[in-house]
C-alpha cells in the first residue's frame, strides 16, 4: 500500500523571514529557543531572524556543531529549561534543524536519545509531546525543514536517524535571501545534497507518484541552477530555485533514499568533519551505476527520465551517462574528485560498510546491496 503524507505549511520567497512572528502566534509559541550555529551567527544571518523576532520573547542556543551530537542536544535542552522556553525555532542548515528536532524529543521524552532512533525501533516511541518547531533554513541542501527525520551522532559514536511525523516542523520559512552570502563551496556541497535527494528518492522502489513528480521537478530545477548559484551567489533566481529544489527533495524522500545515504551517514559518523552533502556528491555516481544493474524495466525507465531531466535525452546507457554527468558536475563545482581527496582510504572501508548495512536507508535502495557491493562502490568512489 502506498502511504502519502504532506503535512506542513511552507512559506517560500525573498523576505519570508519577516513572517516569523505571525507563525509563532499561529502555532501558539510563546517563548521559543532559537537553535543556530556559530557560522550563521558570525555571518549576520541570525541577526536578520532576531530582528524579525524583536517583539517575541526568546533565548538563543548558538553552539550547534557541524554534525549535531547527543551532547549538543543535552546542552540545548538544559538552556531551554533554564530559560523557560516552550518551543523551538531552528535558524541554520540541516545541522541546526536536526539538532532542534533532537531537542524537541529529548525535552519531552524520558531516557537516552538512542531509545528513539529508527534502527532501534524508536520511531513509535516519539509522540505528539515533542516541542513545536519552526524551521528557517539558511542553506539549500538538506530540506530538513519539511522532513520527518533528523540525523544525530549519539554518544556511542553512531550517526543515527530519528523519524516521526511528529518531528515535521509546524512551519517552514524559506527565505532565499538568507542564502545569498553562502560561500561558493558550501553552496555547491549543499546543492549537491539536494540533487542527491532528488536522484535517490526517484530511484527508490516505493510507490508514491506525488513524490516521484516532486523529486523529478526538483532534480531538473537543481541541476539547471546549481552552477549559477555557485558561481554568482547574488543570482536571486538561482538562489530561489535551489531553495525550492532542496525543499522538494526532502518533501519527496519520505518515499525512501538508498545506498548514497547509507554510505554517507556511516562515513559521516566515522569522521564527523566530513560534509554530508559533499559525501553524497562523491558517492552518487557509483550508486547510480550499481542501481542501473537492477533487472527492472521500471528502474530502467526511471534512469531514462532522470537523464531527460538533466538534459541527456536519448541516452543509450542512462546509468553510465548519468554517473559521468554527476562526476563532471562535481568537478565543475570544485568539489573533491573522490574519497582519497578527502583523506579517506581503504583502511576505513570495513567500518563504513558495517554502518551502511545497519543504516535506515539501506533497505530502501532499488537493489539490496551486499558487503561486496558496498566495497565496490567505495573503491569506485576513491
Amino acid at each position: 500500500m502506498a502511504f502519502i503524507n504532506y503535512l506542513t505549511q511552507i512559506n517560500l520567497d525573498f523576505g519570508a523571514v519577516s513572517l516569523l512572528p505571525q507563525e509563532c502566534t499561529r502555532i501558539g509559541m510563546k517563548r521559543p529557543l532559537i537553535v543556530t550555529d556559530p557560522g550563521v551567527k558570525a555571518a549576520g544571518v541570525l541577526d536578520v531572524a532576531l530582528k524579525a523576532l524583536a517583539d517575541v520573547p526568546h533565548a538563543v542556543f548558538d553552539s550547534t556543531p557541524s554534525n549535531p551530537t547527543e551532547a549538543a542536544v543535552r546542552a540545548a535542552v538544559s538552556l531551554l529549561k533554564t530559560q523557560g522556553c516552550d518551543s523551538l525555532i531552528a535558524v541554520g542548515g540541516g545541522s541546526s534543524i536536526d539538532l532542534a528536532k533532537g531537542v524537541a524529543i529529548a525535552a519531552t521524552h524520558e531516557g537516552p536519545l538512542t531509545h528513539y532512533a529508527t534502527i532501534e525501533g524508536g520511531s513509535p516511541r516519539i509522540t505528539e509531546r515533542v516541542l513545536p518547531l519552526i524551521a528557517v533554513p539558511t542553506t539549500a541542501g538538506t530540506g530538513s525543514e519539511v522532513a520527518r527525520g533528523a540525523i544525530i551522532i549519539v554518544d556511542d559514536g553512531r550517526k543515527l536517524g530519528f523519524h516521526s511525523w511528529h518531528l515535521v516542523p509546524r512551519a517552514a520559512v524559506l527565505d532565499p535571501e538568507l542564502t545569498v552570502g553562502l560561500p561558493a563551496l558550501l553552496t555547491a556541497a549543499t546543492g549537491m545534497d539536494a540533487i542527491a535527494h532528488c536522484f535517490e528518492t526517484f530511484m527508490a522502489p516505493a510507490v508514491n507518484p506525488p513524490a516521484d513528480g516532486i523529486s523529478l521537478d526538483g532534480l531538473e530545477r537543481g541541476w539547471a541552477h546549481i552552477v549559477a548559484a555557485t558561481q554568482n551567489g547574488a543570482d536571486r533566481q538561482a538562489r530561489w530555485n535551489m531553495m525550492s529544489a532542496s525543499m522538494q527533495g526532502a518533501m519527496a524522500f519520505q518515499k525512501g533514499l538508498g545506498c548514497v545515504h547509507s554510505l554517507s551517514h556511516s562515513l559521516g559518523g566515522a569522521n564527523p568533519r566530513l560534509h554530508h552533502g559533499t559525501l553524497n556528491a562523491v558517492f552518487l555516481p557509483a550508486v547510480i551505476r550499481f542501481n542501473a544493474q537492477a533487472s527492472s524495466i521500471q528502474q530502467e525507465r526511471r534512469l531514462q527520465r532522470m537523464a531527460q531531466a538533466i538534459g541527456l535525452a536519448g541516452c543509450d546507457s542512462a546509468g553510465t551517462e548519468l554517473a559521468e554527468a554527476v562526476k563532471a558536475l562535481n568537478a565543475q563545482l570544485g568539489l573533491p574528485s573522490g574519497l582519497a581527496a578527502m583523506g579517506v582510504g581503504p583502511d576505513l572501508f570495513e567500518r563504513i560498510i558495517d554502518g551502511a548495512m545497519a543504516d535506515h536507508c539501506h533497505k530502501t535502495n532499488p537493489m539490496l546491496a551486499t558487503r561486496d557491493d558496498y566495497r565496490r562502490m567505495l573503491h569506485e568512489s576513491l
